[in-house]
């Protein structure tokens, strides 16, 4: 189930969801709006989404043009700018070692509750640590694209 726009997802983590967005292909606002759902955002507030694209601009990691629409109005089109794309890299490795960070947590979490094994808690946290490691060596055998 999404959340609200800040519950439980890192400090200004609309911004890099869109930087990625971005990097996969570009796209108008609305199309935004809902493909940040993939990362926990509702469409309880869809200003926030465009106050976020417009601070983006300002701060040239994103540009904007307008574009004809197949039905309808033009519409602004966003795109990912070379000083983007670097946000976008440096937020991806703070994301990652902050990942690291609540995993170490989560594994003393678990020492320090003395959860059963089979008990759902621990199943569901370990099954989470094991996902962070197998994408952690994944990462590491692809190493770094451009």
């Amino acid at each position: 189930m999404p959340h609200q726009l800040n519950y439980g997802l890192p400090k200004d983590f609309l911004k890099p969801c869109l930087l990625l967005l971005l990097r996969e292909r570009p796209a108008h606002g609305y199309e935004l709006t809902a493909r940040v759902a993939d990362f926990g955002f509702d469409h309880s507030d869809p200003g926030a989404l465009y106050r976020t694209l417009r601070r983006l601009e300002t701060e040239q990691l994103v540009r904007s043009a307008w574009a004809p629409s197949g039905s309808g109005p033009r519409r602004r089109v966003y795109g990912l700018t070379r000083a983007g794309l670097e946000e976008l890299d440096r937020r991806a490795r703070d994301l990652a070692e902050g990942e690291r960070r609540i995993d170490t947590f989560l594994s003393r979490y678990l020492s320090a509750r003395r959860l059963r094994p089979d008990s759902p808690r621990h199943r569901a946290l370990a099954a989470r640590m094991a996902a962070h490691e197998a994408a952690t060596r994944e990462r590491e055998r692809l190493g770094p694209r451009r």
